[in-house]
């Protein structure tokens, strides 16, 4: 009986050491943007335990534990995992809303959304704001993900949008309000469903109590409030009744935002006492278009097929066969001469602009979107390619109010790591080809 109980009780100590074994990785030769404002340090070594960054230095400094894997990053740019703080995970690229919604609600959540969750991954988008799907699918698949049952990006979800009317056929993840009552009712329902964010659209056309319900209500429950900016008097009104950040560059044809609308953006912007403006301009589905009709390419590639079923893939083919006629871009030959100045106009007049692309509309795949708006700001816009970098990096973090976890790699933070072959600070469109993607510590490509 002892000796039984001698066997037993070593084999529950090797359990137990094995279940408490530290799993340690070393990143090393790389040069490291570590999101923050210091100089890129070359010849870096991130240390890593389980999920967490423990050490980061140089080869020259800091010494790599006998026990480590080791991840040689030579002839690489290491940096944070991407955010796209503006993803719609429902979506595939499929140019046909109204087909795509009456025939994939059913697939949403066990095929749809974790395809999505993957190509945004494994393009190396380790944080993600999705900003409008159905409530339950959203809850369900975020959970899914950082639960480890399926592979993606942390994910910030909003669930439904609230807007006056729902569009026919969009019931599901488009919620209407009747009156400041019920728009405080459709809030406390999100809430208590547990999303990260209130997204708030064609907020124009709601009365200013209604509106007003919406912001007051999500900062009760401590949620940030994301509205439109397609109109500027979706501009105005969210302004006056306090949202928190905004998303697009509109969708008027005017050649800038009006003076007035300056004027109330600088005024908030200059409030420091309310923190930042946050704003995501989503600027690059339209900057391309006009490339893109010409030259799709692009669409013949299989990186937007990971996850997806033939029947799918074959579907979302069919609907870009032409794609001079899709007609969710019929205006942007109109618009497109405005974006470089009104980009311009939220830069100077101080919101602070992150990264995000509305992935998954039209001819836009999560496996390309995040990359392709990174180098429109760098390379169209002028925007230098380290701010560029934190705001995909960096100041989503901070908006989402995850800045302790995420966003740059210091000691103590979530090892969410990318890297590449080249000089990503020379030429940021090597950020199509990830080469190297870390998620709380685990290599997944």
């Amino acid at each position: 009986m002892r000796g039984r109980s001698g066997r037993w009780w070593w084999a529950l100590l090797l359990l137990t050491g094995n279940a408490l074994a530290v799993e340690r990785t070393a990143m090393i030769g790389g040069t490291l943007i570590d999101g923050t404002l210091n100089a890129p340090i070359r010849d870096s070594v991130i240390l890593i335990e389980d999920q967490r960054i423990v050490a980061v230095g140089t080869v020259a400094t800091l010494a790599v534990p006998a026990d480590a894997k080791v991840i040689s990053t030579e002839g690489m740019t290491v940096l944070p995992g991407l955010w796209d703080m503006h993803v719609h995970l429902m979506i595939n690229g499929h140019a046909d809303y109204a087909h795509w919604d009456r025939t994939y609600p059913a697939q949403f959540r066990d095929v749809i959304m974790p395809a999505s969750a993957r190509q945004l991954l494994l393009a190396g988008v380790t944080g993600a704001r999705d900003l409008g799907g159905p409530l339950e699918d959203s809850i369900a698949v975020r959970e899914a993900i950082a639960d480890g049952r399926i592979p993606g990006p942390t994910l910030f979800v909003s669930g439904p949008f609230i807007q006056k009317k729902p569009y026919p056929g969009t019931e599901q993840f488009r919620w209407g309000v009747a009156s400041p009552a019920d728009a405080r009712a459709k809030v406390r329902r999100l809430a208590q469903a547990g999303v990260d964010v209130v997204k708030l659209i064609d907020q124009d056309q709601m009365s200013e109590a209604e509106i007003a319900a919406v912001v007051d209500e999500a900062h009760k429950h401590g949620l940030p409030v994301i509205a439109h900016a397609h109109r500027p008097e979706e501009i105005r009104s969210g302004l006056k009744a306090g949202v928190d950040g905004f998303e697009h560059t509109g969708l008027a044809a005017a050649p800038e935002y009006p003076p007035d609308v300056v004027m109330a953006l600088r005024e908030r912007t200059a409030n420091m006492a309310l923190g930042p403006l946050f704003w995501t301009p989503t600027i690059e589905g339209l900057y391309n278009f006009p490339h893109t009709v010409n030259n799709h390419e692009f669409i013949d590639g299989e990186d937007w097929h990971v996850g997806l079923t033939p029947e799918i893939i074959g579907d979302i083919r069919r609907s870009l066969e032409h794609p001079e006629r899709i007609s969710y871009f019929q205006q942007t030959p109109q618009r497109w001469p405005t974006l470089q100045r009104k980009f311009q106009q939220l830069r100077e007049n101080g919101a602070l602009l992150l990264i995000g692309t509305d992935s998954g509309i039209p001819m836009k795949f999560h496996s390309g979107s995040t990359w392709n708006e990174l180098d429109v700001w760098v390379n169209k816009l002028g925007v230098p390619a380290i701010d560029a970098i934190r705001a995909a990096t960096y100041w989503p973090a901070v908006a989402m109010k995850a800045d302790k976890d995420y966003g740059s790699i210091v000691e103590g933070k979530y090892a969410d790591i990318i890297a590449v072959k080249g000089d990503v600070l020379k030429q940021v469109a090597l950020l199509q080809r990830v080469d190297i993607v870390i998620k709380h510590g685990k290599r997944v490509k």
